[in-house]
């Protein structure tokens, strides 16, 4: 796949790793880490540094309970900035469960295990295992969920959230956004995902059971 830069695979993995940490729920733990996360941006160009640090600099100005409050009515609360990728494809709809199986199947040839609770189409969870995984088959999942990846970053910069840096720096390192995925995106902000509510929670986040446990699904 031909990127619209020459990134190389060192600098694309650094972006996908400090983007990882970023989307996830800011904590302590996160805030310790602004050094390293500073330290490695260091070795990017700066058209994927710069937007990178910017949120690096918005967590390390906190306070932390602010951040943290922003980032649940920013993710949590919105159903255009969720961070569940299946969601945007496959919405309330029993195809989400399968999406969710091939994720951790994905995950599970190349060795990753998953904290319990954890599921596998959370952005930070799927750069994490570009990053650190098999970044060939991350980067097939992350082109054929291209429509999802632009409708977060269109919703975040139209909320003016700092979170949309992280999003541009993402998609800095994919393709050109194809005109299909683009109409893809646009449709989704103004009908959402297809609806069945079937197997899945009012906000289309969390299934009432794993995918393990859905009938005549192996695992």
């Amino acid at each position: 796949m031909k990127r619209r830069t020459a990134f190389s695979p060192v600098q694309v993995a650094t972006v996908r790793q400090v983007a990882s940490l970023l989307l996830d729920y800011p904590d302590e733990q996160l805030v310790a880490r602004v050094p390293l996360l500073r330290a490695a941006l260091d070795s990017l160009p700066a058209r994927l540094a710069d937007p990178l640090r910017r949120v690096v600099d918005h967590v390390e100005a906190g306070p932390l309970v602010v951040l943290q409050t922003a980032y649940v009515e920013t993710f949590d609360l919105r159903r255009r900035c969720c961070l569940y990728l299946t969601y945007y494809r496959y919405g309330d709809t029993r195809k989400r469960g399968m999406a969710l199986l091939r994720f951790k199947h994905l995950y599970s040839r190349a060795g990753l295990v998953l904290d319990h609770g954890e599921l596998p189409d959370h952005l930070c969870v799927v750069l994490e295992f570009a990053a650190t995984g098999d970044a060939h088959r991350a980067e097939i999942l992350l082109q054929e969920h291209r429509a999802g990846l632009e409708l977060i970053r269109l919703s975040l910069e139209e909320r003016g959230s700092p979170y949309a840096d992280v999003l541009r720096a993402v998609c800095a390192t994919l393709p050109p956004v194809r005109a299909d995925d683009r109409e893809a995106a646009l449709a989704l902000a103004r009908s959402g995902p297809p609806t069945e509510e079937v197997g899945l929670d009012p906000y289309g986040t969390t299934p009432f059971a794993p995918p393990e446990y859905i009938p005549g699904v192996p695992v």
